[in-house]
């Protein structure tokens, strides 16, 4: 299922980040809007390989530029940074519990933004930053620790659907007997 998750995510992505930009209901509610992008990147680093991972950095990243008004390309490399720095520590990482997730999604979806503005600040562009900022910042990292979970939560039953079960079988009973050396 390696290539069928693949498409998953990145049809998973090209839909959020439609709706996103589409749905303005919870931006006005809460005052940001939150990306689930980092989320993605969280479950493909810990779950996939690094094609997927890049797949998603680049795809994404343009997608969600060019439904926003960033310039063209400049989500790609903090997606990328968050999407490597986890997926050379999944073997250390709690990937099955979902506080785990949590937090790595708060953290994720914290520096996915804070890279975006440096790289902003750095290019020569002036982006709005007052104490506003650091709400929208909030909101976007809590939004993004819980969008985690779930979207741990939605591939797994996509794993499961798309999938036959491990067989658990073994050829020898447990009561079988052998015996070793002369007899």
């Amino acid at each position: 299922m390696n290539w069928l998750e693949s498409i998953f995510i990145l049809a998973v992505a090209f839909v959020a980040v439609f709706l996103e930009a589409w749905l303005n209901l919870p931006g006005r509610w809460l005052g940001a809007q939150i990306d689930v992008l980092p989320a993605l990147m969280v479950y493909a680093s810990l779950r996939t390989g690094v094609v997927t991972m890049a797949l998603l950095a680049v795809c994404g990243g343009l997608w969600f530029d060019s439904l926003s008004l960033n310039p063209l390309g400049v989500s790609v490399l903090p997606l990328m940074v968050i999407g490597l720095v986890i997926y050379r520590n999944r073997d250390l990482l709690l990937r099955e519990q979902a506080h785990a997730q949590a937090i790595l999604g708060v953290v994720a979806s914290a520096l996915q933004p804070m890279g975006t503005l440096f790289i902003l600040l750095n290019t020569g562009a002036a982006p709005l930053l007052d104490w506003g900022t650091l709400w929208q910042l909030m909101v976007m990292a809590a939004g993004g620790g819980l969008a985690t979970p779930v979207c741990f939560a939605l591939f797994g039953r996509i794993h499961h659907a798309f999938e036959y079960p491990l067989s658990r079988q073994s050829s020898f009973r447990p009561d079988r007997e052998i015996k070793r050396g002369r007899a």
